[in-house]
């Protein structure tokens, strides 16, 4: 059964400084170079917010808590400290101007994906090539990275390749190799810690950042629902022989209801049922618990999210 459902939908916060709101995290600026993350309830897709999900919030932060202390031996990751649930205190970073995309799969939605570009014909992708003939949800003979460049302010992501991101300065030649190391390390752990929980690691999306000192760490959040694409292992091989989509373990309940009954790039969002809103909220808390062996704890304490937020966050408010 699903818990009493309660949503952040934002974390606006007048007391805390410096705010910058993104697509699901409401983040603050200290002044001694630490930031606020607060991750909301808010789902993004197609470069669009669809909707809010009770205790999404809550499942990300836990979830990729558990992947940063599981990976800090690979890459040295941006948190500090744990001040609540939804909430994560971390080095202020500057965050290099490019993601990377990590995929194991032919699969994905978006205009981005390399499943979308193969439909429409496209045999060269990210500076990888692509024979003819493979199926849709295709396990890769590798993995590969396919780099974007990172949008901002709504923008929309843009397909690069490795020797686009240092001749284009984005990177220097070694900080491209720094990243592309690591990003394919963190995916070979996550697919073999994700296989032993009858899951496969799809695809991931993983974002770096510099300290002051310019050492490269991991940034904004990893592994979870919203960055990754999870299959049942048990239910891939079935799928895959049918052309049917795989059960996941992630957003697509949302993101393909959606992709299914519009553009969802330049057409209105439909209404999304209540039914869908909590099956989504189901899917995340399963994800959790499937990802990591845990059981899901919902903290229900004080009057809304927010309010128990405020009251974890009070002694970093902004003396008036």
């Amino acid at each position: 059964m699903t818990p009493t459902l309660r949503v952040l939908e934002h974390a606006h916060i007048p007391e805390l400084p410096n705010p910058y709101y993104g697509k699901v995290r409401d983040c603050y600026d200290l002044p001694d170079n630490r930031r606020i993350l607060i991750t909301t309830d808010r789902v993004s897709a197609f470069d669009r917010i669809l909707a809010a999900i009770p205790f999404k919030g809550q499942v990300l932060t836990q979830m990729a808590r558990y992947w940063f202390e599981n990976t800090a031996d690979i890459c040295a990751n941006h948190v500090l400290e744990y001040p609540d649930p939804n909430v994560v205190i971390g080095r202020k970073l500057q965050v290099l101007p490019i993601e990377i995309i990590v995929r194991g799969y032919l699969a994905g939605t978006t205009s981005t994906s390399i499943l979308t570009r193969y439909r429409k014909g496209e045999r060269v992708m990210y500076g990888h090539s692509f024979h003819d003939g493979l199926r849709d949800n295709a396990k890769l003979s590798e993995a590969i990275i396919t780099p974007t460049t990172k949008a901002f302010d709504g923008g929309h992501d843009e397909p690069l390749t490795a020797d686009e991101i240092v001749t284009r300065g984005l990177l220097t030649e070694d900080q491209w190799n720094t990243v592309s190391t690591a990003a394919l390390a963190l995916f070979r752990r996550g697919q073999e810690m994700a296989a032993k929980r009858g899951l496969i690691l799809v695809d991931t999306k993983y974002e770096f950042g510099t300290d002051d000192a310019g050492k490269i760490l991991l940034a904004d959040e990893i592994h979870t629902p919203d960055s990754s694409r999870f299959w049942l292992a048990d239910g891939y091989q079935d799928a895959f022989e049918r052309g049917a989509r795989p059960p996941s373990l992630d957003k697509d309940v949302i993101r393909a209801w959606v992709d299914a009954r519009c553009d969802p790039y330049n057409d209105p969002i439909p209404e999304i049922p209540a039914e869908l809103i909590e099956t989504a909220s189901r899917t995340y808390i399963d994800a959790y618990q499937a990802i990591t062996g845990q059981g899901f704890e919902p903290d229900l304490s004080g009057e809304t999210p927010l309010s128990r937020i405020r009251q974890n966050l009070a002694s970093y408010f902004t003396p008036g």
